[in-house]
């Protein structure tokens, strides 16, 4: 069994798929960074101020202004701010991912498909019988 295990684990295509969600949850982060520290802060900025990190719904009915203080309050919350910053981290993780696609796609070399095989001489029996049929065209 445990034979059968590193064979399954050494395959080419486990470790890729290893490394590619290694480097995936790594480019996650970054994007999650990117998004809350770069891309959100200005579209804020330009909507009145906004840090859509904040906006929420409070079901409780509590008075909290921020989302920190409606959590200590133990307020139920429609977090709808953070569920725009996810929306925003996937919508920039998928086009990445579609370009990588696209230049792979793009990269990778077709091989052509082999010349198909030249037509086989005519056999034996073949040629007999066309000449066979010249002499009966030439009577």
């Amino acid at each position: 069994m445990l034979k059968e295990f590193k064979e399954f684990a050494m395959r080419g295509n486990v470790i890729d798929m290893a490394v590619g969600i290694v480097i995936g949850a790594a480019f996650g982060k970054i994007v999650s960074s990117f998004v809350a520290d770069i891309v959100m802060p200005p579209i804020g900025l330009i909507t009145g101020g906004v840090d859509f990190s904040d906006l929420f719904i409070n079901l409780s009915g509590g008075t909290a202004t921020t989302l920190e203080a409606a959590k200590e309050a133990g307020d139920v919350t429609i977090n709808y701010g953070l569920w725009v910053n996810s929306v925003v981290d996937f919508v920039i993780v998928a086009f990445a991912i579609f370009i990588v696609v696209k230049q792979m796609n793009r990269l990778k070399k077709e091989v052509p498909p082999p010349p198909p095989p030249p037509p086989a001489p005519p056999s034996a029996e073949e040629k007999l019988l066309t000449e066979i049929r010249d002499l009966l065209k030439a009577r």
